[in-house]
């Protein structure tokens, strides 16, 4: 009797920590962040995905500059869909999947956690074993060679007893409960977001002066945190942020803006700790922390959301974290960053904002398409946000089905089919959805999916295409601005370039809250 309850409370546990996902942002993955090709239409509201209603997705992961998703379901099936030019879906092959498809080669494992990349993509087992698969030109796989540029198919990583693993976009960060050994890295160590105290820059060529930095494909442990336990952690592009048992948050990497948090804009090559969250601010077991390719951000004490690094796309960069004041009062319990755009859940609505140009804000095909505050996703108002990730273009949101079958019913269903041009326009549409209640705003679609083809093009160039991976190898605009190209520990981010500005939105983004205590 007392088996049957505890595996009926587990059943009952493991419901509450699933949902349906809901997807947002560009599906044209090959041309997603490209300035050479504009994208063939764009879903700018919360839709479900074909081939996933119904299934009970528990995580959903992607990376501030990847092209392509991964959700997990609570069988611990993986799927993964979108960009694959460097085998970053671990199906065997470089085809694009536009639509959710299981990784067969992974189906002797129960996929718990999972990261991506810009290329490549990590999964961690229930046992504690961890996978990869992509790009490991730099290493980032963590099998200890990079004789294999690409790897198609799932290769296993020099780790054990893996709890979480994490992507940034050419390296990969592992939590494990070894002890002395609770994080390691492997990849690129340009900006020193390894956190090994240096960048491993040498001399390519004796007769001329020739920058190259060394991969790292082999996981190593983090010698200053050799007596500290790090329970959470986020990556950035090129940068990290960490948090260990006792609340204090540590940063490393790429300085460009202040997303570290020290009051500079210094590259860090080991771990630097955060001082404003000490003493009696350190960060609660529930923390959230998230990282974007310009800007940091986590959730301290009495859950209040900080932020720091370039924030928004006008005005001062947040050199040292700030409170977001927009969100005090709601209850923060996920969060995550793509490139500059933001989703959270919070208490029973989903709220987003930051710059975007694919929809990937949820706001509608009459909504805004950038906000520079935090504004509700209205179709989600109501609804319990369970897990969140963001990509280059595109936004993932898991919410619980729990009194919310009727609402989601309503929504529109993605088929993976191409989105296709309408005829005598430039806007394009998609001909595959689901004919739902919504069906009417399609016409209201098409002007908004004009605005954003004439949108600006996103901050980070680092996801700008390049069939050859050297193009690639400066991830954040900004690193193009350094002289030569050399980084340093005394280098300093600087913008190379200013981007268009965007019309500016009707709407404010403060979200309207019921009760009080919310502002």
């Amino acid at each position: 009797m007392a088996a049957a309850d505890t595996e009926k409370k587990a059943e009952e546990a493991e419901k509450i920590t699933s949902g349906e996902l809901l997807f947002c942002g560009s599906v044209s993955w090959d041309a997603m962040g490209r300035r050479r090709a504009s994208p063939a239409g764009n879903i700018v509201s919360p839709t479900r995905i074909r081939s996933l209603v119904g299934v009970d997705i528990r995580f959903v992961a992607a990376g501030c500059g990847s092209c392509h998703c991964v959700a997990l379901d609570v069988e611990g099936r993986c799927y993964t869909w979108g960009r694959n030019e460097k085998g970053q879906l671990g199906h065997g092959d470089t085809l694009q999947r536009n639509m959710p498809t299981v990784v067969s080669a992974l189906s002797e494992y129960k996929i718990v956690k999972a990261g991506a990349g810009k290329n490549h993509t990590v999964v961690v087992t229930e046992d504690g074993r961890s996978l990869s698969f992509g790009l490991n030109k730099q290493g980032q796989l963590g099998t200890g060679s990079t004789r294999n540029e690409i790897e198609p198919s799932p290769v296993p990583c020099l780790v054990s007893q893996v709890t979480n693993a994490v992507c940034g976009a050419m390296f990969t960060v592992w939590l494990s409960s070894v002890e002395g050994s609770s994080i390691l890295t492997a990849g690129h160590p340009q900006y020193g977001q390894l956190g090994h105290g240096t960048d491993n820059e040498y001399n390519a060529k004796e007769v001329s002066v020739k920058l190259e930095y060394e991969a790292q494909p082999h996981p190593q442990a983090i010698a200053t945190f050799s007596e500290k336990k790090i329970v959470k952690v986020a990556c950035g592009t090129n940068h990290t942020v960490a948090v260990d048992s006792s609340g204090f948050v540590y940063t490393w990497g790429y300085g460009g803006y202040g997303r570290l948090g020290h009051r500079e804009q210094k590259d860090e090559w080991a771990p630097r700790l955060v001082e404003v969250f000490q003493r009696d601010n350190v960060l609660p077991p529930n923390a959230i922390v998230s990282a974007s390719s310009l800007c940091s951000a986590c959730t301290a004490g009495g859950g209040l959301l900080y932020m720091w690094g370039k924030t928004k796309r006008s005005g001062d960069d947040s050199m040292y974290p700030k409170p977001v004041m927009d969100l005090s009062g709601w209850n923060i319990h996920c969060m995550d960053s793509g490139n500059m755009h933001h989703f959270v859940g919070a208490d029973d609505s989903c709220i987003s904002w930051g710059q975007a140009q694919y929809g990937e804000l949820g706001y509608g095909p009459m909504g805004q398409t950038s906000s520079a505050t935090p504004k509700k996703v209205d179709i989600l108002d109501g609804m319990h946000v369970m897990s969140v990730a963001c990509g280059l273009g595109f936004s993932l949101v898991v919410v619980d089905r729990t009194n919310a079958i009727d609402r989601l019913d309503e929504l529109e269903v993605y088929d993976g089919e191409p989105l296709v041009e309408a005829a005598g326009t430039d806007a394009k549409v998609n001909v595959t959805a689901k004919p739902t209640k919504n069906e009417e705003k399609k016409g209201a679609a098409n002007s908004s999916q004009k605005r954003k083809k004439d949108s600006s093009v996103s901050e980070d160039e680092g996801c700008e295409s390049s069939e050859d991976e050297e193009e690639d190898e400066n991830e954040d605009m900004e690193t193009k601005g350094r002289h030569g190209g050399k980084a340093s520990n005394r280098g300093r981010g600087r913008g190379a370039k200013k981007v268009a500005s965007e019309a500016k939105s009707s709407g404010r983004g403060r979200p309207r809250k019921g009760r009080s205590g919310r502002r």
